[in-house]
């Protein structure tokens, strides 16, 4: 079956994306000098065997109240609610507030400092 081997992250202002990221879940970012066309950052998560990803400006502008991502990646988070505190920290404005999936976990969406939802996810098998 097909997997995700790749993310991309889509920005409007990509040093503001790379100090978000980079604060919240300390993540790298190596400049990718392949495309000179295009200012792309590869994305290197810190976790062994994890996808990678990228990093990019926005292809076109998001109009007033639309979502500009088209999937929304969950990152799995030792403790949310930390995770949640440095995010709004960071800049980031809560989607969703923290909920219980019982017999799962925790689970919240953020939109990032570019507009971009994302989710994070505490596993609990006692949350209710």
């Amino acid at each position: 079956m097909p997997a995700p081997i790749h993310f991309e992250i889509h920005a409007d202002d990509l040093a503001r994306a790379r100090k978000f990221y980079g604060e919240v879940f300390g993540w790298s970012f190596t400049r990718y000098e392949g495309s000179p066309a295009m200012e792309y950052w590869l994305i290197d998560t810190g976790e062994p065997g994890a996808i990678k990803g990228g990093l990019l400006g926005r292809p076109g502008a998001c109009q007033p109240g639309q979502a500009p991502n088209a999937f929304v990646i969950t990152l799995g988070v030792p403790d949310i609610i930390a995770y949640l505190k440095k995010a709004i920290h960071a800049g980031a404005t809560v989607a969703m507030p923290k909920m219980a999936i019982p017999g799962i976990g925790w689970q919240a969406y953020l939109i990032d400092t570019e507009k971009n939802i994302i989710g994070l996810h505490q596993s609990d098998r006692d949350a209710k």
